[in-house]
């Protein structure tokens, strides 16, 4: 089964605007970014400019239009508060191409993370994966009926009272991450939605100045959609996930 086009939208066009982008690669087909925290991939009620699909209309003038006039080139979305590696599509036929490589999981994709607590040195995630059934703005892995999700995870080391891990999807459900790690006890530093604020104070500070969660999708790999090339894209952490990286390092006793 392959791809289908999402319903159409309602009418308008996202104008074009002169956004900086971090471009990791570009060529006729693809286009590889480094999205900020902090901005939002395609208009949405409350976000009508200053999206990333803004700048890409500025940057590449012309994407696939598989996505509909309000997701032009979008073959799949990271959080608003979340940075780090996409991939849009330039044409029909290499968003197609993407989004079955999506559909069938051959494409790799890695996040780093701080979470609150001692996480596992590693494990696996296997849960459903639906909307909450009391607040539609989110979602929850504690239910008998939805769609499967599962995250593979690693803990890099740990932190004061926190612990840095890096998770692999193998599905792609919105909010993943969050969800999976939030509701196995251990929720994502600064996350204003299913995190909680941390008793220890050093913790607080941190999440508070980070002002966001503590997500960052640093790998995506895939298989080019002209040339059959598989290719790797790396972006590290930026700034912000720094910081509350080192603010956090264990010093031991």
């Amino acid at each position: 089964m392959r791809y289908s086009p999402p319903p159409p939208e309602p009418e308008g066009d996202v104008e074009p605007e002169a956004i900086p982008l971090d471009v990791l690669f570009e060529d006729a087909h693809i286009v590889v970014v480094n999205k900020a925290a902090g901005m939002v991939v395609h208009p949405a009620p409350g976000h009508a400019r200053g999206t990333l699909v803004a700048a890409l209309l500025a940057h590449c003038k012309e994407l696939s239009g598989v996505g509909g006039r309000l997701r032009p080139g979008i073959v799949h979305r990271l959080d608003r508060l979340t940075s780090g590696v996409m991939v849009a599509s330039k044409s029909d036929a290499a968003h197609y191409h993407l989004a079955d490589q999506f559909r069938l999981h051959s494409i790799e994709r890695c996040y780093q993370a701080i979470v609150v607590g001692e996480a596992p040195e590693r494990g696996t995630f296997d849960t459903l994966h639906a909307r909450h059934p009391r607040d539609r703005k989110r979602f929850t892995s504690r239910t008998d009926r939805g769609r499967r999700a599962v995250t593979h995870f690693t803990r890099l080391r740990l932190l004061t009272g926190a612990s840095l891990v890096q998770a692999r999807l193998e599905t792609g459900r919105t909010h993943q991450v969050r969800v999976h790690f939030a509701e196995h006890g251990y929720p994502l530093l600064g996350d204003p939605v299913y995190g909680r604020a941390p008793r220890d104070h050093t913790l607080r500070q941190v999440g508070k100045q980070l002002a966001r969660q503590a997500l960052h999708a640093w790998l995506l790999e895939l298989t080019h959609p002209q040339s059959g090339e598989r290719l790797r894209f790396e972006a590290a952490p930026p700034d912000d996930f720094a910081a509350a990286l080192a603010a956090l390092e264990f010093r031991g006793e």
